[in-house]
């Protein structure tokens, strides 16, 4: 299991993890996670070994990554190029991305980025009224409470207003000491943030939206989900003409290392 950094564009280093050889997966997280809060893709990546190269990266800002203020959303495109170029070798990658990490995903293939194939687990996207947009000022108010030095606020942002978790469950998180390490990484919430864009306004998707893909794309949700996420997954794979819908078994945003390994193995066989 070697681990190892790559340098960004903008001299930021990308600390990462690589499992196995072949062609590579490249797994990029959602809002929040890195690699030591998500064993899940530790245990996905062990299960695919065999046969490809995974690489699990922290994005920048979080755990042992740096990062370079001010952000743009292009930043994390060229993160995920090195990644791809230094620790895949440039070979053909296919890239996974949870949640808004897989907004993150069709965002880089969209401008560029040399990507094989997507894989994306519970895309972010609100196209109707199956859950609450979110506010206008999303993103300035992350924004405020980072500079005012709020980085609690930010996070309380993000679960009520992102996650639709109910204020009160958020005031009693508040107390846990899991909290602090949400804290260290809130400004990394408002990058997740210009990633989704306008995918969460509860408006159709723009037609000139991911216009450029031609490439396959896997956009998978849990059956058992909650009910706006699979909206949103719909409502993406609806929107672009190379991708499969794939409900596979799974629930509350996430699903087992043995689901996800079995569906990733199966889509990179079949493109």
């Amino acid at each position: 299991m070697p681990e190892g950094i790559v340098t960004s564009a903008d001299g930021t280093t990308i600390a990462y993890t690589a499992w196995g050889a072949g062609d590579p997966i490249v797994i990029i997280d959602g809002a929040t996670a890195y690699r030591a809060t998500n064993p899940v893709n530790q245990e996905t990546a062990k299960l695919l070994a065999d046969e490809f190269l995974v690489i699990n990266y922290d994005r920048r800002g979080r755990g042992e990554s740096t990062d370079a203020p001010p952000y743009v959303v292009e930043r994390e495109f060229e993160d995920l190029e090195a990644i791809i170029e230094q620790a895949g070798q440039g070979r053909p990658a296919t890239v996974f991305g949870w949640s808004s990490g897989a907004n993150l995903a069709l965002n880089a293939a969209q401008d560029g980025v040399p990507i094989a194939r997507l894989a994306l687990f519970e895309p972010n996207a609100a196209v109707d009224d199956a859950r609450p947009p979110l506010p206008d000022d999303y993103v300035e108010r992350l924004d405020a409470a980072i500079a005012d030095g709020r980085p609690g606020d930010a996070v309380a942002l993000f679960m009520t207003a992102a996650v639709m978790m109910p204020e009160e469950a958020v005031a009693e998180m508040r107390e846990q000491d899991f909290w602090a390490g949400l804290e260290a990484i809130a400004p990394t919430i408002a990058y997740d943030a210009r990633q989704v864009g306008d995918t969460l306004s509860g408006k159709p998707l723009r037609p000139e939206l991911w216009n450029h893909l031609d490439i396959p794309v896997l956009i998978m949700h849990g059956i058992d989900t909650w009910p706006a996420l699979a909206a949103g997954s719909r409502a993406i794979a609806a929107h672009l003409p190379t991708s499969t819908l794939a409900p596979v078994s799974g629930e509350q945003h996430s699903t087992t290392a043995d689901v996800l390994a079995a569906a990733l193995r199966a889509f990179i066989k079949e493109n």
